[in-house]
């Protein structure tokens, strides 16, 4: 019930800002409304007017509120500000897209997510590997992979469409460029919960009994995926309503690229019905998401019988000798990088390739790649930091509230760029805003994950146990739930670190964050993107900077425990003695 209540709330209170839009921003919608009717031709105030008048603008936000939502009440989107055509109409046919692009993303997720997990799987390994594969490819910018699978695939090669959606073969890029990134992300907590399964009593009983290990393997996936099946929830509705830069890159009329498009129009009727189908699906996904953990799970989660899910033993020092190696050899490339200016143009080298006097190469206005990535990296690295570690608060903090469900689905479904705009109209264009938008939305995976493993401690025989023996609710969280949720939720949100890179690099572009000429590594991926063909080292130096960083963050946050499970006693060291026994001394 304060689910429910939540999502109501949580999706109002959206629905009201969305509402705010043009007066949070200060633009004037009708002159937003004329210029993308009209392109850059001139207005009268008299057209101004005319506008004003025709959208209804002039009676203030809430009274254009409530008309959206009586014609809500009938089943009636209203009709576009921008093309008069009618918003369900065109809400249906992006959504059917989106969609359909959204089941092929999930199956490529799950394949790479299934490739990553079944090494340990097999195993039977009860010691979380690197995770760097993981890392890396999470790190992988999506408009950037969606360029590169254009150009090889569909330019050079001509195997697929390279624009357009007519056949399930337009599906096949965008989908690789979505689903590998997001499946990686899958796989990463997947390998985390993995060992922690195969660690319980019970396999070892199996074993000792001769059970077959493919069918421990099978259990132990089973015990393993609700920890998971959250995050893949929703990772649905940010396949759906994420996704605008990879259709803007093959063309796709889909439900992201219409609630951008619509957002930076201040169209706020299509922005609107774009918003209620991705709630809507936020929703429905949470809801087959709850069902599906409950099945699995069984009574166990009323009966405190799950074992709790420890971290189990990581690595030896290697990986922390593999990862203080990456951190070297990228402050190296960084220092070598603020030696030069970023700022110097020469218009006479654009584009040129890696030389002497540019080890790099240069970008299109002819600067030196180098120099901009090593000025970027402070910029890019702190403030990506600081957003990812505002998002482990909250994430943690909302998460263990159950009453934040709802609240946590509405976050989800906003698209950065929305989030942007209204972060923009308060705090103004600028890196500060950039940042606040992001973590205004990036903490929901987190919350999301936080709230599964929570819910899986809380039911488990320690917790049940401590209760027994008179703990309070403070100490149950402290020492009990916490030490379950906080190591695997801290390695989530360092894996996204390079997607939130990425996404303050969006806000940038489009005008909202960083302002040019600042360097900052995922604006200089999306300012040569366009020449990714013709000089290849222009993107190559960022996007590799950002998979090192994507690999040291999972070697540096591999579990590094003692590899003792809680309830497990531990061993006490005996004093040796060389005589007698002295107990019966007097």
């Amino acid at each position: 019930m304060k689910t429910a209540i939540g999502r109501v709330l949580a999706a109002g209170g959206l629905l009201a800002v969305t509402a705010l839009l043009p007066w949070l921003t200060r633009t004037d919608p009708a002159l937003t409304v004329l210029h993308a009717r009209y392109g850059d031709a001139p207005t009268t105030p008299r057209q101004l007017a005319e506008v004003r008048d025709q959208l209804g603008l002039g009676e203030g936000p809430f009274t254009f509120l409530g008309q959206w939502l009586r014609g809500l009440a009938h089943g009636d989107l209203g009709a576009s500000w921008v093309t008069g055509a009618d918003v369900g109409a065109d809400v249906s046919a992006a959504f059917g897209v989106s969609v359909s692009l959204m089941a092929y993303a999930m199956v490529v997720a799950v394949v790479v997510a299934v490739a990553l997990c079944l090494p340990p799987l097999r195993r039977g390994a009860t010691r979380p590997p690197n995770g760097v594969g993981a890392g890396i490819l999470a790190a992988l910018p999506e408009f950037l992979l969606a360029s590169v699978l254009a150009t090889l695939f569909a330019v050079r090669l001509g195997w697929f469409p390279a624009q357009g959606w007519q056949s399930p073969a337009s599906a096949v890029l965008p989908a690789l460029a979505l689903g590998i990134p997001a499946g990686a992300v899958l796989g990463r907590l997947g390998q985390d919960a993995l060992p922690a399964a195969f660690a319980e009593p019970w396999v070892r009983t199996w074993r000792a009994n001769g059970m077959p290990r493919a069918r421990i393997a099978r259990h132990a996936a089973r015990r393993a995926l609700p920890a998971v099946l959250p995050q893949a929830g929703l990772t649905v509705v940010g396949l759906t309503g994420a996704a605008a830069a990879v259709e803007a890159v093959y063309a796709i009329p889909g439900l992201g690229g219409t609630a951008v498009a619509a957002a930076l129009d201040l169209d706020l009727p299509l922005l609107q019905g774009c918003l209620i189908v991705l709630l809507a699906l936020g929703v429905t996904a949470a809801v087959v998401v709850g069902l599906v953990r409950r099945r699995l799970l069984g009574p166990a989660l009323k009966a405190g019988a799950l074992p709790g899910l420890a971290p189990q033993r990581g690595g030896g020092p290697a990986r922390r000798y593999a990862a203080g190696a990456l951190a070297v050899a990228l402050l190296a490339v960084i220092v070598w990088g603020l030696t030069r200016d970023p700022l110097q143009v020469d218009l006479a080298a654009r584009l040129a390739p890696p030389s002497g006097a540019h080890p790099f190469g240069t970008d299109a206005l002819g600067r030196d790649v180098l120099a901009r990535l090593g000025h970027g990296a402070l910029r890019t690295l702190a403030v990506a930091a600081a957003v990812c570690a505002a998002c482990f608060v909250a994430g943690v903090a909302l998460g263990l509230a159950r009453w934040t469900a709802g609240l946590t689905e509405v976050a989800n479904a906003l698209p950065a760029i929305l989030a942007g705009l209204l972060v923009t109209g308060l705090f103004g264009a600028g890196m500060t805003g950039a940042a606040v938008a992001v973590a205004a939305v990036g903490w929901a995976p987190l919350a999301a994950h936080t709230a599964a493993l929570a819910e899986t401690e809380r039911a488990s025989g320690h917790v049940e146990a401590a209760l027994v023996h008179g703990a309070g609710p403070w100490h149950i969280l402290r020492h009990h739930v916490l030490t379950g949720v906080l190591p695997p939720v801290a390695r989530h949100a360092a894996l996204r670190l390079a997607p939130t890179t990425l996404a303050l690099a969006s806000l940038s572009f489009l005008g909202l964050g960083t302002q040019p000429p600042a360097p900052e590594w995922g604006r200089l991926l999306m300012e040569n993107l366009p020449y990714a063909e013709r000089a290849p080292w222009s993107v190559l130096a960022p996007a590799a900077a950002l998979a090192c960083v994507g690999a040291m963050v999972a070697l540096a946050s591999a579990p590094q425990g003692r590899g003792e499970r809680r309830g497990r006693p531990r061993r006490r060291r005996t004093r040796r003695t060389t005589g007698p026994a002295t107990a019966n001394r007097p």
